[in-house]
């Protein structure tokens, strides 16, 4: 159907696309952990894999993007005690777990909406899918690769990489793993050090806890994903991504669990995305460079010099090849958006244009050419930084008919026709762009930034007069503040 080839991460290959299903294209990306805000480290992947989906849509492949919501059993293998993220986060919350699933999926959800992201077909959640999950772990255990100890099930590697080539994906090797394995509380009950929880039984205190032939317990990170993409894409699909931190241990268990409940591997191509990092540094708690998606909007974080538009973001992060580290930097963004801005005035001065007989062959023949390797470039493993160098090699040519430099006459009607619909594909549809001029809801978002950085300011100060006073009057206007429990603030308009 296409020349479009994927580096398949297994492999470490560039392979060519070619679905299970002619005209169809099944893929599945780990979705968020619902226990706290996005971040700039989880935009990455969504727009990433956001733009495979726009690109095979282009392509006219009818797509199944099922994209998962984590909202129970994610845990480090930490023993018989662990807590999974959501369940510990509601507790320091004091919330209910749904409760704080669904504040913190509805903040996803914005986020992804200010991205322009397409919404996956299908959005299934962990705990939404309890019952395929202890099938699947059943099915596991029938065949002989997993052991319940104390109402807890786990997956035996060490048998399965004797016939498997368990670590393949991720480059890892069993007996080194054995030997840097740490200890973990708990792990006396594991066979061997490697072998991670398909089901955990629950203590009391734990809120989360469902009825399973082995007690009663939650599921563990890896199964779910093993489970959910079986549902909706079958026991073997086209393209599974992420982010390449999730390489080991998520993915390669997904890989070791499906093989053994299937008899056959789950996945045709394994998509991975590099990371971003800070001025150098890896993300980190340690490193207080965590930058949440409502700070990145709104430029209320130390390391930020002004708020960025969504569409700012995107646009950097596509200048970058998806599988090269990206560092993030207030100047890179600056650049960004100058950069998106020149693009974008070009794609509106090109619609004004009209050609004529092409004057200038040359020229008319090197435009064309051009666009002819914009599909060159994104069939190479969606090398989404030359398309848009490539768009920027023509915007001298589009600004210079504008100008006068270039005779209007110099371009035909037929390139010009290819040139706007080159634009207005790539840009649009395929890279999923938007125009950042201001609308009046922009302004009010950076004036109330303003107001609250103001508000915050007077509270350290413990001047609680200019504090309130700040909040009533807004109040007065329709716009209420409202103080969150980690210190930000937010506002609604009545």
């Amino acid at each position: 159907m296409s020349n479009f080839k994927i580096f398949n991460s297994y492999t470490r290959e560039k392979e060519l696309f070619k679905s299970i299903v002619p005209g169809y294209a099944g893929m599945y990306v780990c979705g968020p952990t619902v226990s706290g805000e996005s971040h700039l480290g989880h935009a990455r992947p969504y727009i990433t894999f956001d733009v495979v989906n726009r690109y095979l849509l282009h392509l006219g492949y009818r797509v199944r993007y099922v994209r998962n919501i984590t909202d129970a059993g994610h845990f480090e293998e930490e023993g018989r005690e662990a807590e999974d993220k959501v369940s510990d986060k509601a507790k320091l919350e004091r919330l209910e777990p749904m409760e704080l699933v669904q504040k913190y999926t509805n903040l996803f959800h914005w986020g992804m909406r200010l991205f322009n992201t397409i919404e996956p077909s299908i959005e299934p959640t962990a705990t939404g899918h309890i019952i395929e999950q202890i099938s699947m772990i059943e099915k596991i255990i029938n065949e002989g690769y997993a052991y319940e100890v104390n109402g807890s099930v786990y997956f035996d590697v060490k048998k399965y990489a004797q016939t498997y080539p368990y670590g393949k994906l991720s480059g890892r090797v069993l007996d080194d793993l054995l030997e840097t394995t740490r200890e973990l509380e708990g792990q006396d009950e594991k066979r061997n050090k490697t072998d991670f929880a398909l089901w955990k039984s629950a203590p009391p205190q734990h809120i989360m806890r469902w009825k399973s032939p082995w007690g009663e317990g939650f599921p563990g990170w890896h199964i779910e994903c093993s489970a959910m993409s079986a549902k909706y894409l079958g026991d073997v699909f086209d393209i599974h991504g992420g982010g390449m931190d999730l390489q080991f241990p998520h993915h390669e268990s997904e890989i070791a669990q499906s093989t053994i409940a299937h008899g056959h591997a789950p996945v045709r191509y394994w998509m991975h995305n590099n990371m971003i990092t800070i001025n150098g540094k890896k993300m980190g708690k340690s490193y207080n460079n965590v930058i949440k998606l409502t700070e990145l909007f709104s430029g209320q974080h130390p390391l930020l010099e002004q708020p960025y538009h969504p569409m700012v973001v995107r646009f950097y992060i596509l200048q970058t090849h998806y599988r090269s580290t990206l560092d993030f930097s207030n100047e890179a963004l600056q650049a960004a958006e100058k950069g998106l801005k020149r693009l974008w005035e070009a794609y509106e001065t090109l619609k004004q244009l009209t050609g004529s007989t092409a004057s200038d062959k040359t020229l008319d023949s090197r435009v064309q050419q051009m666009i002819a390797t914009l599909d060159d470039c994104m069939n190479d493993d969606l090398n989404t930084a030359q398309v848009i160098a490539t768009l920027f090699e023509l915007v001298p040519i589009v600004n210079g008919i504008k100008g006068g430099q270039i005779a209007k006459e110099a371009l035909s009607i037929t390139t010009l026709d290819l040139l706007n619909k080159a634009f207005k594909a790539y840009l649009e549809d395929i890279l999923g762009l938007q125009s950042i001029q201001e609308t009046q809801g922009d302004k009010l978002d950076r004036a109330m930034s303003v107001l609250i950085d103001i508000r915050k300011d007077a509270r350290k100060r413990k001047d609680w007069t200019a504090s309130d006073e700040i909040r009533n009057k807004l109040a007065a206007f329709g716009i209420i503040l409202k103080d969150e429990k980690d210190g930000n603030m937010s506002y609604t308009i009545e």
